[in-house]
């Protein structure tokens, strides 16, 4: 029973994948979605956290301390996860994959991209609702680059885009309770 609805499941998950990934072929798409998918690697995120920690002042750079807190506390299960859980990318475990040259050879569970630009984006959104607007479609968009180039099943997404809300949420949890002690 539980290895139907197992099966079930990742029959779902792929079909979710390949409506996804049918689409590679396309110039538009494919320009958009390899430029954006880099919003959420480390190079970027961790670039614009220390810009704007070293480069703003007040609330937005106590913002971005926080949103470089939440980067840092999110990809330690991120690292665990991937080494308890060596799941393949889909471009190795489905044929019909379309994927980028020199793909990813790390294990696909969870996504750290979609894990990252989450982080990052929402100690920003808690402390500013109005750059939700800009912000959540910008990582909605690297979320969906990573089914769309071939690298991550839809699972491995939602899951970091969770892992990505949770460490931002806990980090302007703490943000929260360090200014209002500072002020009193």
């Amino acid at each position: 029973m539980r290895t139907k609805l197992f099966t079930n499941m990742y029959d779902f998950e792929c079909r979710l994948f390949r409506s996804v990934n049918r689409h590679y072929d396309q110039k538009l798409l494919n320009f958009y979605f390899r430029h954006i998918t880099h919003l959420g690697g480390a190079i970027a995120t961790i670039s614009i956290s220390l810009l704007l920690i070293f480069f703003t002042r007040g609330l937005v750079q106590f913002i971005s301390i926080a949103s470089a807190a939440s980067l840092l506390i999110s990809h330690l299960p991120v690292a665990l996860v991937k080494k308890l859980y060596p799941r393949k990318r889909p471009y190795i475990a489905l044929m019909e994959t379309k994927v980028t040259d020199n793909p990813l050879q790390d294990h696909s569970f969870p996504s750290g991209h979609t894990t990252a630009i989450f982080s990052v984006i929402i100690p920003f959104i808690l402390f500013i609702p109005e750059l939700s607007l800009v912000l959540l479609p910008l990582a909605f968009s690297v979320a969906v680059s990573r089914m769309y180039l071939g690298l991550h099943y839809p699972s491995d997404v939602l899951v970091g885009c969770l892992l990505g809300c949770t460490s931002g949420i806990f980090s302007s949890f703490m943000l929260e309770n360090y200014m209002l002690q500072a002020i009193i």
